[in-house]
């Protein structure tokens, strides 16, 4: 059974982090939409676990890792409600969310990557595992709150999941020092993520009016 990478581990430790780093950004989207103390515990838990509980369903995988683990239900919710006590001492908000969010992003990522690899799932699956963790606790966020997801938003984001997973996926085949190989991942993603945010970088879009010229 899966629930964290093992505790002694440089991602172990990342994903607390990002635990609560989800949390926060729920309690910063929160309070734009003057949710209640419940309401912003509830979407902390709902933010920081909601791409790992869609990643187990579509895997198969069981028990969830905060069913068997309830600390990690507690983490978010707790970090969402202490980040209200403080909130209104940041003075950059947008800045915060935007690096938070990155770290949940990228930490995700890779464990969602290792959850599939750990299950034996080949290189697409291992991606798209680490892409749904990642991301779509932040689009339940923003859902929620009634915003446009980040993820459909200008600058780049799920690129950055796959990117991310991609990159730390290749430690997998190549037996490489698996601590050093997290730390170049973490940094890589949130390097690209808020280089992506900072100069707009795009995808190409797809334009398509329905008129045709005459």
């Amino acid at each position: 059974m899966w629930s964290l990478p093992p505790s002694d581990s440089v991602l172990h430790l990342l994903a607390l982090v990002a635990l609560t780093a989800q949390g926060m950004t729920a309690a910063l989207a929160a309070g734009r939409r003057s949710m209640d103390y419940v309401g912003v515990c509830l979407l902390g838990s709902i933010t920081a676990l909601g791409g790992g509980t869609l990643r187990d369903l579509f895997l198969g995988h069981y028990p969830l890792a905060w069913v068997a683990n309830p600390i990690y239900l507690v983490l978010p919710g707790a970090a969402a409600l202490v980040t209200i006590l403080f909130a209104h001492l940041v003075h950059r908000l947008r800045l915060a969310f935007i690096v938070l969010d990155a770290i949940g992003l990228v930490v995700f990522t890779m464990t969602g990557c290792d959850v599939a690899w750990q299950m034996d799932a080949t290189l697409p699956i291992v991606i798209v595992s680490g892409m749904v963790t990642g991301c779509a606790g932040g689009v339940l966020r923003d859902v929620l709150c009634n915003d446009v997801p980040l993820l459909f938003r200008s600058e780049l984001y799920a690129s950055v999941s796959v990117v991310t997973g991609l990159f730390y996926a290749t430690a997998f085949g190549l037996n490489l020092n698996a601590e050093l190989w997290t730390i170049l991942t973490f940094v890589l993603g949130i390097s690209f993520r808020l280089l992506a945010v900072r100069y707009k970088w795009e995808m190409p879009k797809f334009v398509f009016t329905g008129d045709e010229e005459k």
